[in-house]
């Protein structure tokens, strides 16, 4: 009985992490409000779960990690397997990490060669 009870314990604080690390992955706690723009060369495309995500060169700062919408979002948005590639030059809209030593921005918008992909529309904020 003990033993189930401590299995019990250690399974429901397992849960309780991966479901607090989950909320964190997913929420905007973890970028700035405020809106910036980034322009690159794509390098990586990854249109895999949890996010699709690209991989972007820039001139003066290196290479930075964009993250899209969740797979069937990005999809809506237009945004599907061929929509870049490596090499294509992109400008992304979106809210940069909080952490300015990390190069990591979540994308509201991407436009690949002049193709417009609205990833999360009621969140664009232009000047």
């Amino acid at each position: 009985m003990r033993k189930s009870i401590g299995m019990l314990a250690a399974t429901a604080a397992i849960m309780a992490f991966a479901a607090t690390a989950a909320l964190a992955h997913h929420g905007w706690t973890w970028a700035e409000e405020e809106q910036s723009e980034l322009t690159g060369i794509v390098r990586t495309v990854t249109i895999a779960p949890p996010h699709p995500s690209l991989q972007v060169e820039t001139a003066s700062d290196g290479l930075w990690k964009i993250e899209l919408g969740n797979p069937r979002q990005t999809q809506r948005a237009g945004f599907v397997e061929g929509s870049a590639k490596p090499g294509d030059e992109v400008v992304i809209l979106g809210n940069r990490s909080l952490d300015q030593n990390e190069k990591r921005m979540k994308a509201v918008r991407i436009t690949v060669n002049g193709k417009v992909f609205d990833i999360y529309p009621e969140r664009i904020r232009t000047n």
